[in-house]
């Protein structure tokens, strides 16, 4: 270990990159006031020992890609024991707990918009003097607050099969679940809610909400967003434990579960507290053209899941997109930034081919996510558990992907808690679809008897996602999968 530590070290004074340069500036972002003490030393000693490992790992570089190919034929056996620590999770929690969170790729000159929040940030904020209120403090609170779902091992097994792990293959299910965690996060805390580190710290109770939240989504049939009742539900759409899912197939079994769960549940005391709503294409609502939000439609689904109580409800709006053949096309990418901005914002269900991760926000031409990729020891936590310990569904590491590298195929979701703010987030959509030159990601329209919206096939792109392991700094073995993308007419 000695000699890795002084290799590392060694490595990361005489590395010249632009990713280490930004990675040095990170971790001097994250010292405090009193950073020329002794315990800035030897912060720094830890913060050059764990860039230099994740090095390995998150260099963006042609060169270093090379390597790491290099390094894989050769099957050189200390990188693939580093690689296999830092795949089931054990070096990116040290990392995590000794250096705090980590800004790889964030400028200190741009706005950061996350689920619906600008955050302004200025050189001002990485001083030692900043107050903790700052714009990059809070855009980091706020981002750390979000819901992690990744892959997990040692659950039961899923229905017939002898899965007890959806490592490879479970990416997409775990991207919807975060999704989704975040509407019930919204709905019941509110937008501004932060994880309470004070709690944590203290061993005080966690709020009644938030435990429930995650309680829904263990890895269990008792749990009712558990991947095993997902896949169950999903049976139509070919879901199946051990196979790759696509964006569109997701979406329709997360209304396929709630609706059998609303027709079996008090309304009450329904899990998910908010009708959905799968806004769809032109007329027959499943092929062609752009998607249409009928505000028509949504008072239906309102209307249903109240049982005929109420005209409004809370709703949950999940946009399948197709918005390319290989990579997405330049014209949408404007308008897919811009949704960022609506204080409705859920974020995508979106990544690589074959590799979804949850992107919750956008800084430039950036997209900032959370990635499922980790496998973790299953943890189920009991509804009444207020001690629960929850640090596994948090994550302070700042991961990105150039927006016009993630997969075409994606889902967006918005949560709009009444009528006015559906009436908000539809004035917005209008004045996005008008402003989009012809490239609307989706439309807006009161009835059915609005014309066919025009079909976009025209705006379509070609020509291959290049490889960029920016993306992540775990491998991503879902890509396997990728072939098996959902039958689902291009726009």
């Amino acid at each position: 270990m000695k000699g890795f530590c002084e290799t590392a070290v060694a490595s990361k004074c005489s590395s010249k990159s632009s990713t280490d340069s930004t990675d040095r500036g990170s971790s001097s972002a994250c010292s405090d006031s009193g950073s020329r003490d002794s315990k800035h030393d030897k912060a720094s000693l830890w913060s050059n020992f764990f860039a230099s490992a994740f090095s390995i790992f998150e260099t963006h570089s042609e060169s270093s890609i090379t390597e790491k190919k290099e390094g894989h034929s050769r099957k050189n056996g200390w990188t693939a024991a580093v690689r296999k620590a830092v795949t089931i999770g054990s070096m990116r929690r040290i990392h995590e707990r000794v250096l705090g969170s980590r800004r790889t790729g964030i400028s200190s000159a741009s706005d950061i918009w996350l689920l619906g929040v600008c955050y302004k940030v200025s050189q001002d904020d990485s001083s030692g003097d900043a107050p903790i209120d700052n714009g990059l403090g809070a855009f980091e609170q706020d981002f750390s607050s979000r819901i992690l779902m990744t892959y997990r091992k040692g659950f039961e097994a899923i229905g017939d099969s002898k899965y007890t792990s959806d490592v490879n293959w479970g990416c997409m299910l775990r991207s919807s679940q975060m999704l989704v965690a975040q509407a019930m996060l919204f709905h019941r805390l509110g937008r501004s809610w932060r994880r309470p580190l004070h709690k944590v710290k203290l061993g005080e109770p966690l709020d009644e909400a938030y435990i429930e939240i995650l309680y829904h989504f263990g890895d269990s049939e008792t749990s009712t967003f558990s991947i095993h009742n997902l896949l169950q539900a999903g049976k139509a759409y070919e879901l199946a434990a051990g196979s790759w899912v696509g964006p569109y197939a997701m979406c329709r079994t997360w209304e396929t579960l709630v609706r059998c769960r609303r027709e079996v549940t008090d309304l009450d005391d329904q899990p998910l507290p908010m009708a959905v709503y799968i806004v769809s294409g032109d007329e027959d609502g499943e092929r062609g053209g752009a998607p249409v939000v009928c505000i028509e439609d949504a008072s239906r689904h309102c209307l249903e899941f109240s049982r005929g109580q109420v005209d409004w409800t809370p709703i949950l709006l999940l946009v399948p997109l197709v918005l390319g053949l290989e990579k997405v096309n330049p014209r949408y990418i404007p308008s897919l930034r811009a949704t960022f901005t609506f204080p409705q914002s859920l974020g995508i269900m979106g990544g690589k081919p074959g590799a979804s991760t949850y992107i919750i926000g956008v800084q430039d031409e950036k997209a900032l996510y959370l990635d499922p990729h980790e496998v973790q020891p299953v943890i189920n936590i009991r509804r009444d558990d207020l001690e629960a310990d929850t640090l596994s569904y948090h994550c302070n590491v700042i991961r990105h992907i150039p927006l016009e590298l993630i997969d075409p195929s994606l889902a967006i979701g918005f949560y709009c808690r009444d009528r006015d703010d559906l009436n908000d987030f539809c004035f917005r959509a209008s004045k996005l679809a008008d402003e989009s030159n012809g490239a609307p990601l989706f439309t807006v329209t009161q009835t059915h008897s609005f014309p066919r919206p025009v079909n976009h096939s025209d705006a379509l792109g070609d020509g291959a996602v290049e490889n960029d392991d920016s993306f992540s700094v775990l491998p991503m073995s879902d890509a396997d999968g990728s072939a098996q993308e959902d039958d689902w007419q291009l726009l």
